[in-house]
């Protein structure tokens, strides 16, 4: 963990070192983030605020990296055009917040994005670590047997889709829950680290927040290192990194699958 401004922090990092980057930054809103305030701007100068940060990670990932930009429905256009100067796109990810708050003459906002690129054509995609397991609805069967699905479980193991319904938004009587208003839950971090970094592999994060990277790199065998300019929160990460020494547990990971949304593995076993 490393306190300080990623403008200034990020070009004393080691050039072609990181496999991954994960970026959650302000989003293009008025929020106040422990002492410091980020205020909504027009749609140029966020996307300027942008490429000011990308444009230093550029060197620092190696040449098989993948990255990974977090994003709500006003700063995901940007993401997309800035991202795309530097990187291939891959994809938009799409998860679901079941916290938030109702609007009276609008659509309730229950969903954020997550921009997937790479740094080349070549990079790490583990498909088998991030299949999910869901209860079969409509069971298949074949000659009279199952078909691709546990018939004493009643459940299958699904590839990963870009449409993410099984996240939990951490609530107060979690684990991992904190003071930070934007924190992302350990289970989202965990698909992504899983899913584009093996054991050992060193991830980059200019936003740290309460500490969700460090902590699941931390806890999937990954090195890391996270860049946030509040002193609190790097305290709260740090606390949570010394919790994961004990606990290296991953709300919704069990088995080497992601259960659906609170469903029990001892339950579905």
């Amino acid at each position: 963990m490393i306190q300080g401004d990623s403008l200034e922090v990020l070009p004393q990092l080691k050039v072609a070192s990181f496999d991954l980057l994960f970026a959650d930054p302000p989003y293009n809103l008025t929020k106040t983030f422990g002492e410091e305030k980020f205020l909504r701007t027009s749609d140029d100068a966020y996307e300027a605020f942008l490429d000011s940060w990308l444009l230093l990670c550029v060197p620092l990932l190696k040449a098989t990296a993948s990255v990974y930009v977090c994003g709500d429905w006003r700063s995901s256009a940007a993401i997309q055009r800035v991202g795309s100067k530097y990187f291939k796109l891959r994809n938009r990810i799409t998860w679901e917040r079941e916290k938030g708050r109702g609007a009276k003459a609008n659509w309730k906002n229950a969903a954020e994005d997550i921009w997937f690129f790479t740094a080349s054509d070549e990079y790490t995609f583990n498909l088998d670590a991030v299949k999910q397991r869901r209860r079969v609805m409509a069971p298949y069967r074949e000659n009279g047997k199952a078909k691709d699905w546990d018939e004493a479980g009643k459940f299958r193991d699904t590839h990963p889709s870009n449409l993410w319904t099984d996240i939990t938004v951490p609530f107060w009587s979690m684990p991992e829950n904190t003071d930070h208003p934007t924190q992302k839950p350990e289970k989202l971090l965990a698909k992504i680290i899983l899913a584009s970094t093996n054991p050992g592999d060193l991830i980059l994060d200019p936003f740290a927040g309460s500490g969700t990277t460090a902590v699941v790199a931390k806890k999937l065998d990954r090195k890391f290192v996270a860049i946030e300019s509040d002193e609190h929160y790097c305290l709260v990460a740090a606390k949570r990194l010394e919790l994961a020494e004990n606990d290296p547990s991953i709300q919704g990971l069990s088995d080497g699958v992601f259960w659906e949304r609170n469903s029990s593995p001892a339950r579905n076993k």
